[in-house]
């Protein structure tokens, strides 16, 4: 599982205590509020680890187009 799943997890099983204990459920609330912003941050960082070819002319299987076939 990814950062953000696991982060998104941690805010679910706050709102489920939450509704399992009404006294504490305020504070429980605000943390899940807390882990759905870290998880909603977590992506920026996946993905600008993710390595990007420099240019899609170098991807296989695709080529420039000749001359001829463009005009």
């Amino acid at each position: 599982m990814d950062t953000a799943g696991r982060l998104r997890a941690m805010a679910v099983l706050c709102r489920q205590t939450a509704a399992l204990h009404p006294d504490r459920s305020w504070k429980l609330l605000a943390e899940a509020e807390y882990w759905e912003h870290l998880a909603n941050d977590a992506p920026l960082d996946d993905f600008e680890r993710c390595p990007v070819p420099s240019s899609p002319d170098r991807e296989a299987g695709i080529t420039k187009p000749t001359a001829a076939l463009a005009g």
